[in-house]
């Protein structure tokens, strides 16, 4: 999987990269217990600071994204489904359709993009966006 890095984003770069990783495990280019570069290594090849990656790696760690073991490193962890991440899911989505609906964005402008990049983030554009 190729990280990219926009150092021109408002985005904080540890941000984009957990957001990277994220679509990477959603769009399965990155597999269960598949090992990812150490903080050290990731930040040397992407010509960041070390904290940076730590920051986005204890996020994904915490996030339940991650698991470091510490023998094997850093992996991608086991996923599925759960209550909390459906009740994290549905506050998130809830503040958009807000956002959306105080722009007079309509149901079903609403709806199909939400479909798209569910679509998108499954695999079939890989970043996510969808305009």
């Amino acid at each position: 999987m190729i990280i990219e890095i926009d150092t021109q984003s408002a985005s904080p770069i540890y941000e984009q990269l957990r957001n990277q990783i994220v679509f990477g495990i959603a769009a399965k280019k990155l597999s269960p217990n598949e090992a990812l570069p150490s903080a050290r290594s990731l930040a040397a090849d992407l010509g960041i600071n070390f904290h940076t990656v730590n920051k986005a790696y204890s996020m994904l760690c915490d996030e339940g994204y991650i698991v470091v073991d510490r023998h094997k490193g850093t992996l991608v962890a086991q996923l599925g489904g759960n209550k909390a991440l459906l009740s994290k899911l549905s506050r998130q989505l809830s503040l958009i359709a807000a956002e959306a609906i105080c722009h007079d964005v309509n149901k079903d402008d609403f709806t199909t993009l939400c479909a798209n990049c569910y679509q998108n983030a499954n695999g079939n554009s890989g970043n996510g966006e969808n305009l």
